[in-house]
C-alpha cells in the first residue's frame, strides 16, 4: 500500500481496495507492505513490516523494541524530530477541522529542550504473571521484557528495576523527580525511596506524593505555567478558577497577580499537595470535589483554567463555565480529540478559539500538549 496522511492514535490512514487501513510504523507517502493486526467491519489495523519506498524523514529507530512486534509505547522512534512535529501539528488541525468544525487552524508544534530520549521522569511498567517487568504490546496486555526504556530519565535508567523479578506485583513505576528524588513503586506501594518527591516550578519547590499526578516532562510545568499566563493576561483585580487543578501547579503562577484564586480537584492526594504546597499563597481557596458539581457554588470568575483529563470536560462542565462569564478560558489539554470535542461544544455557546499553542511534551510518541485560549464572542 502507500500510507497516506497521519491520524490521532499513532498510525496513519490508507485506503486498499476501498477498506480504510491504519497503519503503524509507517510515514506520510511511503509504499510499505503491511501486516494486518486487527480487522473490524470498517476498518483494518496494521503494521508496516517491510518499507518499499521509504519518505526522507525516516530514519533508523535508537531503541531495538521499538519495532511493531514488540513495545507498543513510542509511535515515532522511526522520524526525524521534525517530522515528529509536523505528524503532530497535523493531528491537532484534523481534529479540530473534524471535530469543532474548524479548518485550516494553524497549529505550530514547539520543541522543549532536551532532546528526543531520556526526558520521561516517570515510567510505569508492566509486570508479567510470572513477575517478570517490561512494556506492554500496541494494543495488547502482553508484556514484552525490556533492558532500557530510552525515553526515560536518566536516574531511571540506572535503576535495576528491569533486571529483577517482581512476583505477584502489578506494575512498577519509577519516579525521578526534579528535585534530585527517585522512588520504586510496586503496585502502587513504595519500593523504595520516598514516599513524597520533591518537585521544583513556577520558582518553587514541590512536594507531591509519589504516585500522585506530575508531569512527565521534566520542562512542562514551566512550559505550560508560562502559557497558560501569558494567554490570560490575569490583572490584580481578577479572579480565577483553576479547575482540575491538581497539585496547584497554576495557581501559583497566577495568585501573585491577581485577587484570588479556587482551586477545584477531586483526587484526594492533589489536594492535600495543593493545600500544603500553597498555603503561604494569599486569596487561594482549594475545593475539594468533583467539577461537574463545585462549579455551582464558586464565586463568579473573571478567568479560568480548565486542565481535564486526557478525556476532556465535556459538554456539562463547559457549560458551567460559560454560564459563569468569564471573559477568558485557558484550556490545556494532552488528548487533540478530546480538545476538539470541547472547542466544538464552547463554539456552540457562541465562543471561539482565540489562539492555540501545542507543545512536544512527549517526543518519540504519537502525544502532544495543546493549550488553547476561548474568548466570548466570533465565529
Amino acid at each position: 500500500m502507500t500510507v497516506g496522511p497521519p491520524a490521532h492514535g499513532g498510525h496513519c490512514v490508507s485506503r486498499v481496495d476501498g477498506r480504510v487501513v491504519f497503519v503503524r510504523h509507517a510515514l506520510p507517502g511511503e509504499r510499505v507492505v503491511a501486516a494486518v493486526t486487527e480487522v473490524t467491519r470498517s476498518f483494518c489495523r496494521a503494521d508496516a513490516v517491510d518499507v518499499l519506498d521509504p519518505a526522507p524523514d525516516r530514519v533508523p529507530q535508537p531503541c531495538p523494541f521499538a519495532r511493531p512486534d514488540l513495545c507498543g509505547g513510542c509511535d515515532l522512534q522511526h522520524a526525524t524530530a521534525p517530522a515528529q512535529l509536523a505528524w503532530k501539528a497535523a493531528v491537532v488541525r484534523e481534529q479540530l477541522a473534524r471535530l469543532a468544525g474548524l479548518a485550516d487552524v494553524d497549529v505550530p508544534v514547539a520543541p522543549l529542550p532536551g532532546g528526543l530520549l531520556g526526558w520521561r521522569s516517570r515510567v510505569r511498567y508492566a509486570v508479567s504473571d510470572s513477575g517478570v517487568p517490561g512494556l506492554r504490546r500496541h494494543r495488547s496486555h502482553e508484556v514484552v521484557p525490556i533492558d532500557r526504556c530510552l525515553i526515560a530519565h536518566p536516574a531511571i535508567q540506572a535503576l535495576d528495576v528491569l533486571a529483577r523479578g517482581w512476583p505477584g506485583e502489578d506494575s512498577v513505576t519509577a519516579v525521578a523527580s526534579s528535585g534530585g528524588d527517585v522512588t520504586v513503586l510496586a503496585s502502587g506501594r513504595v519500593a523504595a525511596g520516598p514516599a513524597r518527591v520533591r518537585e521544583r516550578a513556577v520558582g518553587r519547590e514541590w512536594t507531591v506524593d509519589a504516585a500522585a499526578f506530575w508531569q512527565v516532562h521534566p520542562h512542562a510545568p514551566d512550559t505550560l505555567a508560562d502559557a497558560v499566563r501569558d494567554l490570560l493576561d490575569p490583572g490584580p483585580a481578577d479572579h480565577v478558577w483553576d479547575l482540575y487543578g491538581g497539585a496547584g501547579l497554576f495557581t501559583a503562577a497566577l495568585a501573585p497577580a491577581v485577587a484570588g484564586v479556587t482551586l477545584v480537584e477531586a483526587d484526594r492526594r492533589s489536594v492535600a499537595a495543593a493545600r500544603r504546597n500553597l498555603r503561604d499563597l494569599p486569596g487561594v481557596r482549594v475545593v475539594s470535589g468533583w467539577v461537574e458539581r463545585a462549579v455551582r457554588r464558586l464565586p463568579v470568575p473573571d478567568l479560568v483554567v480548565l486542565d481535564p483529563p486526557r478525556a476532556g470536560a465535556g459538554a456539562a462542565v463547559v457549560r458551567a463555565i460559560v454560564a459563569a462569564a468569564p471573559r477568558a478560558v485557558a484550556y490545556v489539554a494532552c488528548d487533540p480529540a478530546a480538545l476538539a470535542r470541547d472547542v466544538g461544544t464552547f463554539r456552540t455557546l457562541g465562543w471561539r478559539l482565540a489562539t492555540l499553542r501545542a507543545y512536544d511534551m512527549f517526543p518519540m510518541t504519537q502525544h502532544v500538549e495543546c493549550v488553547a485560549l476561548l474568548t466570548p464572542g466570533g465565529p
